[in-house]
């Protein structure tokens, strides 16, 4: 019953009938990585339950959106000269279409073949996906170009942008950088017709895609920045409140349950968890502040009354919601590194790591490691996973797996 809360939320703030099997945006209907589907394989290798593979063509850190029988992915050649939207079949994961986006300027990044960092966002009719400082653009299902953005400057980081656009009754909202010279902002656009409805501008970037939560009785975006977690309305921009703590680069999402947020920094900065209720400045209201030497890529998920998450080289962690205390007693870690953010499914956390494996814990206050799932040698990712009835979806460097028990 606990997973059910933050599905109701997100159902409610989406514009379209959406299917509990479709992921239609990242970390899935929720914004927070849940699913509901049953029958999700817990197991499999690199020929055990592999339902199919394809080759891609390029690299790209972004994770798939699944809506129906289409599947939506974004890619970029090396120095992001080309920015591509692809659509496969669900069946068999064959290419429906691809459209391209020319951006010759220079870009600043971290690695030259990751300029598709954010994951595309579907409400069954139109597709909206962000290429950073190249746009944003708006299709239909047969690929189609409905609008674009090309207006919204440039988006440049060392680190590069990832953060996805969020789709909100009739808004395409973005997070616009980090830019760490430029603007930093927020903009709102009529998803119809991408013009503006409403921009506000921060003074610091981040990588973090923002959350619609319901928040009482009321949607609220929650946005993590530097020094900041900001709750705004949607349908307007304006600002709700403010807690201060984060320190650090932020590359996580927020994380909302009962009355309570999760913010996280990622190098070494702080996270902290706070009640929601009020307005203005509510760092009072900070439950906990933890200032440790923590280096946070994915996001984690707020279960209940427990926060779960895994650092970069695989320590995870289960704090208490209320008091920040570490419940887990971890001896040896896992292993490797990951810059993937969970994905709850049937009690279980599914991360995806660098080398292509999935780490699975359960998903409860005792430790417990159920599976750890290879696709052999020479896979990597900084990827996420996406599932959708029943099925896993795993983007690496190489290849679109699709996961599922036989039937």
């Amino acid at each position: 019953m606990l997973r059910l809360l933050p599905l109701v939320v997100a159902l409610l703030a989406l514009p379209s009938p959406l299917a509990l099997a479709d992921w239609p945006a990242w970390r899935g209907p929720t914004g927070q990585g849940f699913s509901d589907d049953k029958n999700v394989p817990l197991t499999w290798s690199d020929t055990e339950n592999v339902k199919w593979k394809i080759e891609l063509a390029h690299q790209g850190n972004s994770t798939p959106v699944i809506w129906g029988d289409k599947i939506f992915m974004t890619q970029a050649d090396k120095d992001g000269k080309t920015r591509s939207l692809i659509c496969f079949a669900r069946d068999g994961g064959k290419l429906l279409w691809q459209k391209d986006v020319t951006y010759e300027e220079k870009e600043r990044n971290w690695n030259p073949n990751w300029y598709c960092n954010a994951s595309p966002m579907t409400d069954g009719q139109r597709v909206v996906v962000s290429f950073g400082s190249a746009g944003v653009y708006c299709y239909d299902f047969d690929g189609k170009e409905l609008w674009k953005r090309t207006d919204l400057g440039k988006w440049e980081h060392a680190f590069g942008n990832a953060a996805s656009p969020v789709l909100y009754n009739d808004l395409a909202i973005q997070w616009c950088g980090p830019n760490d010279k430029g603007r930093n902002f927020l903009l709102a656009m009529n998803k119809q017709t991408g013009e503006t409805v409403w921009e506000v501008d921060e003074k610091n970037g981040s990588w973090g895609t923002p959350l619609i939560a319901k928040i009482d009785g009321k949607d609220q975006l929650l946005l993590s920045t530097v020094p900041h977690l900001k709750g705004f309305e949607p349908q307007t921009g304006k600002e709700l409140w403010f807690c201060e703590g984060l320190n650090k680069y932020v590359y996580t999402s927020p994380l909302y349950g009962n009355g309570h947020a999760i913010a996280m920094s990622g190098y070494t900065g702080a996270g902290f968890g706070v009640k929601l209720g009020g307005s203005g400045d509510i760092t009072a209201d900070r439950l906990w502040l933890h200032p440790v030497n923590i280096q946070r890529v994915g996001s984690g998920m707020l279960i209940g009354d427990h926060v779960y998450m895994v650092e970069e080289n695989t320590v995870p962690h289960c704090y208490d919601v209320k008091t920040g205390e570490e419940v887990w007693n971890v001896g040896k870690r896992p292993g490797g590194t990951t810059w993937g953010s969970m994905v709850c499914a049937e009690g279980r956390l599914y991360i995806l790591m660098r080398d292509g494996s999935t780490l699975v814990l359960a998903a409860n206050p005792k430790y417990e490691v159920l599976a750890t799932n290879s696709l052999g040698k020479g896979e990597q990712t900084n990827s996420s996973v996406a599932i959708s009835n029943g099925e896993i979806f795993l983007r690496t460097f190489k290849h679109l797996y699709c996961i599922a028990k036989p039937k």
